[in-house]
């Protein structure tokens, strides 16, 4: 059974539209500029209330830090809203940090990009003969921009850990050719991310026949 209740922005009658500041009609949240800037420049906004945004805690957290810094702090530092590792804790996890192929294809054009993917099989499943072919990983790169990673995506065991590692590397301009360059650990999931050579344009087979 799954109970998916989501969340209701709450701000029809908290006093916005008394000095001006706009929301979205349709779900009641607060379209802001890049720096959470609302359409009244002294008021600001941050966290689920955001339209458009992640309704995730440590997305909110980060921009209100760094927000008071700009405020504060003399800084110019921007949250990143892109580059945010998310995980859904389902049985089998699922990891993603970056852009999906298909917001990819919007912003960059297909012929700029170059997806590499696979299937993989956990050592742990090995022993109990689970399916070799179930589990996915996946990097977008950017053609571009030195074939760097704008985006990663895992289905498998321990996702969120995986993820959380990588993304750091993303926003340090992670490319391919460092992830080739990356000696795996093996035999761990993650070692998925640097031994990667099918690229889906080639229409390859990723199915795997061992661990």
């Amino acid at each position: 059974v799954l109970i998916a209740i989501g969340r209701d922005a709450c701000t029809r009658n908290i006093g916005l539209q008394t000095i001006g500041v706009k929301i979205n009609e349709k779900n009641g949240k607060v379209p802001v500029n890049d720096e959470e800037q609302t359409n009244v420049p002294y008021v600001y906004a941050i966290g689920d209330i955001l339209d458009g945004k992640l309704e995730l805690t440590p997305v909110a957290i980060q921009a209100g830090r760094l927000l008071a810094q700009r405020l504060y702090g003399g800084s110019s530092r921007k949250c990143d809203y892109i580059n945010v590792p998310t995980t859904v804790f389902t049985p089998l996890e699922y990891g993603s940090c970056g852009y999906p192929e298909e917001r990819a294809i919007e912003e960059y054009g297909k012929q700029n990009l170059e997806v590499y993917h696979t299937l993989f099989w956990p050592l742990e499943w090995t022993v109990p003969g689970r399916d070799n072919n179930t589990c996915y990983a996946k990097i977008i790169c950017n053609k571009q921009d030195n074939n760097r990673v704008i985006g990663l995506h895992v289905l498998g065991p321990n996702a969120g850990e995986v993820t959380q590692g990588f993304a750091a590397a993303i926003k340090c301009g992670l490319t391919k050719e460092l992830l080739d360059e990356t000696i795996g650990i093996h035999p761990t999931c993650a070692e998925v991310f640097t031994t990667m050579n099918i690229t889906k344009s080639s229409g390859q087979d990723i199915t795997q026949k061992g661990c």
